[in-house]
């Protein structure tokens, strides 16, 4: 649920680059049971053309204090893991200037189907409707690359989300048994409905709507 106020400050969505990892690692250290392997943020920056990963930052209104995660750079790796560029720890310490990574999300292009690979928003920026924002976001890009629907999968305990994603339009079409490895919990198949029928633009442009009263975001380039 979200709560009745936010933050006076601005988000700003664009694509996730190199320098915003460590912050989405740690993002997702708070999100997830399970995560990614490491250097996999790289790897698809970098190698697959069929990902696209956006990332929300905050600039804060004025005289507000809100820094980046405290980044936990990872230990040198032993032979063979030290010879690839991305097991290499980095050595540089966070920008008190950059403006904090709050939330990122990514999908694989799959001909004209889009999947979502992965949504996470910043424990304490939670509730506000961020991850509406992005899922939003990362809708309208599928559309704009031609994808006519949009599909995900969800833990069953996820209620939080599962209730976002209908909201969004999304309707349950599956089932992946013991998909989760760390507890052996099923996965739910959703699917958005046609990106762009009629119903669904009054559908996630009302969302939008609403979302709008409560919070300012805008794109940008980084």
């Amino acid at each position: 649920m979200m709560t009745t106020s936010v933050r006076p400050g601005i988000y700003l969505l664009g694509p996730m680059q190199d320098d915003d990892i460590p912050e989405v690692v740690e993002i997702e250290r708070e999100s997830f049971a399970v995560m990614w392997p490491s250097g996999s943020y790289q790897q698809e920056l970098k190698s697959n053309r069929m990902a696209r990963y956006l990332v929300l930052r905050y600039r804060p209104a004025a005289g507000e204090n809100v820094t980046p995660l405290a980044v936990q750079h990872p230990e040198a790796r032993s032979f063979p893991f030290s010879l690839f560029s991305w097991f290499r720890p980095s050595k540089s310490e966070p920008d008190p200037n950059r403006l904090p990574v709050v939330g990122y999300v990514g999908l694989w292009m799959m001909v004209d189907e889009a999947h979502i690979t992965t949504v996470a928003v910043r424990h304490s920026f939670r509730g506000r409707g961020l991850g509406k924002v992005l899922m939003l976001a990362i809708m309208e890009l599928a559309r704009e690359l031609g994808s006519r629907m949009v599909t995900l999968e969800v833990r069953e305990s996820n209620t939080v989300a599962i209730k976002m994603y209908h909201e969004l339009g999304f309707q349950q079409k599956g089932l992946r048994p013991r998909y989760y490895t760390d507890n052996g919990e099923d996965a739910i198949i959703m699917w958005s409905e046609e990106l762009f029928g009629q119903s669904t633009r009054e559908r996630l442009n009302g969302v939008k709507r609403q979302l709008r009263e409560r919070l300012s975001w805008e794109p940008t380039l980084k």
